[in-house]
């Protein structure tokens, strides 16, 4: 077969562009075509892809977004004919990978009355309606179960055209005991004390990811607590505006920033808690990233993972609507039962199931029985 698939950007931290890759990778080994039509790609190219990078240099999202589908629309009616596989919701798709909420959620539950009227609204609504109107046959591959109520309400009738598909975990994340020697050298690395608790959270798009839900959580610990606990975030964002709240929260020296990097299991065997109070995603591999290390968790319902860790009690989640004084009183929660709760060892043993690290396999089949119906 020959794919084509389409994604705005790669780079290496992005929950999207590494279901992307792994997508992309299997649907290589199994001896299909792969050209990739994308705007910019950060990291090493795999053998074997051959990557597209579209010649639009507007630096306006919307207009940018809109002369990359027109500029991959036409180069596609130039080269043979191909399954076309967004990333990103656009026109003309075959099918969608939903590894973003559902637009129109957002846009009604979480934005004011006057957003509808912005041409960013106008332009990210019609190009989710060219993926999921009633009149249309584009298969979406979703992630959650929240997902499917969401698209299911805002587009009635496009469920028959919703897959759901199993976490993309990658094998190498599977942990069967907690090292902890692995621990104590990161903790010496950091600089952290023997006592200390450290809190993590890992992900791009601080905003979006509930920073700033998790500061005011930390801010509102006993004083006898919270000096014996740190907050670490890692990711690729601009952290400048969370360093200052967290300075008005008077909670400075208890967090730390770093860069997106490769090495997160070392910080998963080394942390106490994984805080992760989303606004909104549509997955959330950390949720079980965390939960398979035996990574206790600490998450919002409005994640689409966060079913997996009530399924495994490996944590707690957050209600939605949600409350900061929910969260609040969850954190230290969790932090007194720590010591006596179950959630690490629960965890553990729900990352014994094969079905958590076969997405790629997944995709892949169903591309294939895509092509076959057609033909």
């Amino acid at each position: 077969m020959h794919l084509s698939f389409l994604i705005y950007s790669y780079f290496p931290f992005g929950g999207l562009q590494r279901d992307f890759l792994r997508v992309a990778i299997e649907c290589k080994s199994r001896g299909h075509n792969i050209t990739v039509y994308t705007l910019s790609w950060d990291g090493d190219i795999p053998d074997g892809l051959n990557v597209i990078l579209v010649p639009v240099t507007v630096r306006n999202r919307i207009k940018r977004n809109e002369a990359y589908t027109k500029w991959v629309r036409s180069a596609l009616k130039q080269r043979e004919a191909s399954l076309v596989i967004g990333f990103n919701k656009m026109p003309f798709l075959d099918i969608y990978f939903a590894a973003d909420p559902c637009f129109m959620e957002k846009a009604v539950e979480q934005r004011g009355f006057y957003y509808k009227f912005t041409s960013r609204y106008k332009h990210f609504r019609q190009y989710e309606e060219a993926v999921f109107s009633a009149s249309l046959i584009t298969e979406v591959l979703i992630l959650s179960p929240h997902q499917r109520i969401a698209f299911e309400k805002y587009y009635p009738g496009c469920g028959p055209r919703l897959h759901q598909v199993p976490p993309g975990i990658s094998v190498d994340r599977k942990v069967d005991v907690i090292d902890k020697q692995i621990g104590t050298r990161l903790r010496t690395e950091l600089g952290l004390a023997a006592g200390t608790k450290l809190l993590l959270q890992v992900g791009s798009g601080f905003r979006i990811k509930g920073v700033d839900r998790a500061l005011r959580a930390m801010a509102d610990l006993a004083k006898s607590e919270l000096k014996n606990c740190h907050y670490l975030l890692i990711g690729q964002d601009n952290p400048g505006r969370y360093l200052r709240l967290a300075k008005k929260l008077g909670i400075a020296k208890q967090f730390t920033v770093l860069p997106g990097r490769d090495d997160i299991p070392r910080f998963l065997a080394a942390a106490d808690l994984l805080l992760h109070p989303a606004y909104s995603e549509s997955a959330g591999y950390m949720l079980l990233e965390a939960t398979i290390a035996g990574l206790p968790v600490l998450t919002t319902s409005t994640c689409g993972y966060a079913f997996h860790v009530e399924q495994a009690k490996s944590g707690l989640v957050c209600s939605d609507p949600f409350e900061q004084s929910q969260l609040n009183s969850y954190l230290a929660r969790m932090l007194r039962d720590l010591d006596t709760a179950n959630w690490s060892k629960n965890g553990l043993e729900y990352g014994k199931q094969d079905e958590l690290y076969s997405q790629a396999s997944a995709v892949a089949d169903f591309f294939e029985e895509f092509l076959a119906r057609e033909a």
